[in-house]
């Protein structure tokens, strides 16, 4: 055993930034009091708006979830999910939220199978359709993180405006609208709402939603009822049945956010990575992280620290710890109120070291693979922090893009398609039943330092690129990259495609896509150690997904310094509160 790993806090309180390489030609952003890192810079506004009007980072993190329902609709919307973590400054605690829907309680396993669904439910078909989460966990954020000065109408307020007065779009979002142009007209019979003259707009194309906006006003006025009854309820109904799906009045209504406790686990004794607890899939990048640990304790592999970055040796210990912490996560990852799950046995250093043995530092170990982690950039996070030291880390998604890409008449948004992530077979932990929640991919992330004070909050968005980015960019600024470098190193993506979570041990899943600016030698040594290694360039990169870091920085003087980065493979930046 060489000891336990140890992090050097001088690298990573004061990084060089001159040490690294800029391929984004991206600085840090600084700031003294709030700062907002997004995917869009229109949402950033719409988040230090709020900030400028006297609320904290939870009250302003809805306002920029509500404002990317506008600038990034194929990512996500009121017809998708999301989760959150809030950082208390004064309690020194990080607190969860649940936001993501469950299936219709006429929805199970049999009426499945009579409609012919086998391994899962469709993703075009209206029965992948929960229930959507996202204006839930917007009301819920605010009333149990929020500043407690600003109404929900007043946050939602940029949001309106934007969709009633209409935006230009942006170039990498534009590429995806018009990848599912097709989608949305087909979807539903009121595609035209989403569309700019029957067209995805193109880039620096104005178009605006006043359905949208319309439903903005209806949470506004009469919280999350306007959303879960009357108008815009009814509209999502008579959508998914008129479509053969079994969605009712009362699922909507029934629907409620959880607040809950993170899971966590501590590196080095120093620092700890806070996820939401399953049914979302954060706890992948726990296990890892315990792997990663592990293999240099047992002296598996040497210190991560020491080890050249994004060496041949290096990818492959990371790549190695995911595909272990996949093959558990994709079998127990499920609905915690229905099935039980071993959390704390997973995270034991007693269990994280066993699955560390089965590493092989000269080869790659297809014995231990269930299923096949896939990506895919359908996803927003952001993040955000306040003058008091709070902060909130926030992702929502459609999932798969556009989701279903159908429309309720008359209110501007697609409805998801999360359903999909049930496994359609009686053993899986993950199977289908009424009123459960499914499988989740997107996940928020939080560190704090040993003693609770914050060290970052982040997120890297993309389906199951997720855990596989939490870990990756972590480990580059506990190198002591900046926040804005640790964003722009290349990154590798397990596998992409669809997944098959119910697939049995021993299957292999050596595909591994490694991002351009990785040398092709490399590329080739990961080849000869077994891994089905595959260099991406251009629009293929967003399958390594899009992250946003604010990092807090000690100051001698007791002010709080932020730094912030925003990653380049998207359309947004960071920007301070002055």
């Amino acid at each position: 055993m060489s000891g336990p790993v140890k992090i050097d806090w001088s690298k990573i309180d004061r990084p060089q930034p001159l040490a690294f390489q800029f391929p984004s030609r991206r600085s840090v952003v600084y700031g003294t009091k709030g700062i907002v890192s997004s995917s869009q810079p229109l949402a950033t506004e719409a988040g230090l708006e709020i900030l400028r009007k006297g609320g904290n980072a939870a009250d302003a993190a809805v306002a920029t979830s509500a404002a990317l329902n506008v600038t990034e609709p194929s990512c996500c919307g009121a017809g998708g999910d999301g989760f959150c973590l809030f950082y208390d400054a004064q309690a020194k605690k990080v607190t969860a939220l649940n936001g993501s829907g469950r299936a219709p309680a006429k929805l199970d396993l049999e009426y499945a199978r009579k409609q012919g669904f086998t391994g899962r439910i469709p993703l075009k078909n209206l029965n992948s359709v929960t229930v959507p989460g996202a204006a839930a966990a917007w009301v819920d954020a605010v009333e149990h993180f929020g500043s407690g000065k600003l109404t929900i109408g007043d946050i939602l307020a940029p949001a309106i405006r934007l969709a009633e007065e209409g935006v230009p779009v942006s170039e990498l979002h534009s590429h995806a609208w018009q990848v599912s142009e097709d989608l949305i007209k087909n979807a539903s019979p009121n595609g035209h709402e989403m569309l700019l003259n029957g067209k995805a707009p193109l880039p620096g194309q104005v178009i605006q939603m006043p359905t949208l906006a319309a439903t903005f006003r209806e949470i506004a006025t009469h919280g999350k009822d306007g959303f879960y009854k009357g108008r815009v309820a009814q509209a999502i109904v008579d959508l998914i049945q008129s479509q053969g799906g079994v969605m009712e009045l009362e699922d909507l209504a029934r629907h409620r956010s959880t607040v809950i406790e993170p899971i966590k686990y501590t590196y080095a004794n120093e620092i700890t990575l806070h996820e939401c607890p399953p049914n979302g899939q954060g706890i992948t990048a726990l296990i890892a992280l315990g792997i990663l640990e592990s293999m240099q304790e047992q002296q598996l592999i040497p210190p991560l620290s020491e080890m050249e970055h994004n060496s041949p040796e290096y990818l492959h210990a990371l790549i190695e710890a995911l595909r272990l912490a996949f093959a558990d996560s994709q079998w127990y990852v499920t609905d915690p109120d229905v099935e039980h799950i071993p959390i704390e046995q997973l995270l034991s250093k007693e269990y994280l070291g066993s699955r560390a043995k089965l590493f092989k530092a000269k080869r790659t170990n297809p014995k231990v693979i269930h299923g096949k982690p896939v990506n895919s950039s359908d996803t927003v996070y952001f993040t955000v922090t306040d003058q008091w030291g709070n902060a909130c880390s926030f992702i929502q998604s459609n999932y798969t893009g556009f989701g279903t890409g159908a429309i309720p008449k008359g209110c501007g948004f697609t409805l998801q398609n999360r359903g999909n992530g049930f496994v359609l077979d009686e053993g899986h932990p993950n199977c289908l039943k009424p009123n459960k929640r499914p499988y989740h991919t997107i996940i928020p992330a939080l560190v704090t330092r040993g003693d609770g004070d914050l060290f970052m909050t982040y997120g890297v968005m993309g389906g199951f690129m997720q855990p596989q980015g939490h870990l990756q960019v972590l480990l580059n600024m506990l190198r002591g990259f900046t926040a804005q470098s640790a964003l722009d190193a290349p990154r590798f993506c397990i596998s992409p495609g669809t997944p098959d979570i119910s697939a049995a041990a021993g299957d292999v899943n050596s595909e591994v896509y490694l991002e351009e600016g990785i040398p092709e030698s490399t590329v080739q040594r990961l080849q000869d150690m077994g891994h089905d290694a595959i260099l991406v360039k251009g629009f293929k990169r967003s399958m390594l997904g899009r992250g946003q870091i604010i990092q807090k920085i000690p100051d001698p003087s007791g002010r709080i310094i932020w730094a912030a980065g925003s990653d380049p493979r998207a359309d947004g930046h960071a920007a301070p509160q002055i």
